[in-house]
């Protein structure tokens, strides 16, 4: 096993998957996951930009996330399969299984002569009305994203967040002013809005989060009614005084907010887990829902797969591996480019709010966390 501060997993010559500079790659099957340059084969996770590029010659994803995947990059070469399907790739045998992620969201289980690996790419355990439960899938091997590794990281029930975002809600439409919630267009506003309270008053989205909205329509994906921002005429304030507006974070402090007159804003971000972050956003109310795994839910998932080799992708990998390690497992990472796409990067102080220090890994107070986090590159694009 590697020294403890070492990460590096070399490539065995037996090894499924291993990192080339393209991207993730299966030597006996000839095809990458989630390359980020241009390839000829590409098996897809989810239709994240980080995860989901232009350029590949023929793309393979699974068949729930076709229309999300086609809204962002249309024209693509496409194939699509059913979760559970299985594949034949020169002799290795692929299926794509629930990754409870966004809509489509996937993990990649490759066998090849009785040895089977899975590539999670992003994923969370908890129950999302958008899409498909994650499925523990076995394997000697298994490919993990790490983005709230770390014990700080602990979601409260999603249902427990949706209550205070309907009460924080509630409570504008009666003093008279609009609720605007920031959150990443893709994936987390669809759950918010499938899992609000739509009795309260009108729905709107910024133009940015329809064209999802309607992707998540069309596979099957019950939202309420909503209207977009641009349908009503900027000296129109008084229409907003009751409703939630949904919009990324780009649009904070752009002069498209000013049609709302007064209001009340929030954001919804797993990175609002830290208070620092909270302040440092800006925001009236910081709601913490994120579309990854916590701690919690990462050594579930790694657990449920019987794997003994854990290779970790992103985020807290440090952290992520010394603690796989301490529980006797071989673990190494993958140097990879997810997260360095800043589609919707403006959470920017979610980088200093990313603690991978020594003692953050060991569990120590919120406060002592939020006063020890260094600047760290993080996990900033449309889906935390």
């Amino acid at each position: 096993m590697p020294p403890p501060d070492s990460l590096d997993d070399s490539p065995a010559e037996s090894d499924l998957i291993i990192a080339r500079p393209e991207g993730l790659y299966c030597p006996p099957g000839d095809f990458y996951i989630d390359p980020w340059q241009p390839v000829e084969r590409a098996v897809i996770t989810h239709a994240h930009s980080d995860h989901a590029r232009a350029g590949h010659m023929h793309y393979l994803a699974s068949e729930r996330g076709a229309g999300v995947l086609l809204s962002r990059l249309p024209g693509i070469d496409l194939q699509t399969a059913a979760y559970g399907e299985r594949l034949d790739l020169n002799g290795v045998t692929l299926s794509l299984h629930p990754a409870g992620h966004v809509l489509g969201s996937a993990q990649v289980r490759v066998e090849y002569r009785g040895r089977v690996w899975v590539a999670s790419g992003d994923y969370k355990l908890e129950a999302d009305p958008t899409c498909d439960a994650f499925e523990p899938v076995r394997c000697d091997t298994f490919i993990t994203e790490s983005t709230f590794g770390l014990p700080i990281y602990r979601w409260e029930s999603s249902q427990a967040v949706f209550d205070g975002v309907d009460s924080w809600w509630r409570h504008n439409a009666a003093e008279g002013r609009a609720s605007v919630l920031f959150c990443y267009s893709f994936g987390k506003a669809q759950r918010v809005l499938a899992s609000i309270d739509p009795a309260i008053g009108p729905i709107f989205c910024h133009g940015a989060v329809e064209p999802l909205n309607r992707a998540y329509r069309d596979a099957g994906v019950a939202l309420p009614p909503v209207r977009l921002v641009s349908e009503i005429a900027a000296k129109d304030k008084a229409i907003f005084k009751q409703a939630l507006v949904i919009a990324p974070p780009s649009a904070q402090g752009s002069a498209w907010m000013r049609r709302f007159g007064d209001y009340s804003d929030a954001f919804a971000s797993g990175w609002m887990r830290l208070r620092g972050t909270r302040r440092r956003r800006g925001v009236d109310r910081g709601f913490v829902l994120s579309d990854h795994a916590d701690w919690p839910g990462l050594q579930s998932a790694i657990q449920a797969t019987g794997a003994g080799r854990i290779i970790v992708t992103h985020g807290q990998v440090e952290p992520m591996v010394r603690w796989l390690r301490e529980q006797g497992l071989q673990a190494g990472a993958f140097a990879t480019q997810y997260g360095d796409d800043v589609v919707e990067a403006d959470a920017a102080g979610a980088a200093e709010a990313v603690a991978t220090t020594e003692a953050t890994a060991q569990g120590e107070t919120n406060a002592e966390a939020e006063a020890s986090v260094t600047a760290t590159p993080a996990v900033l694009r449309d889906s935390p």
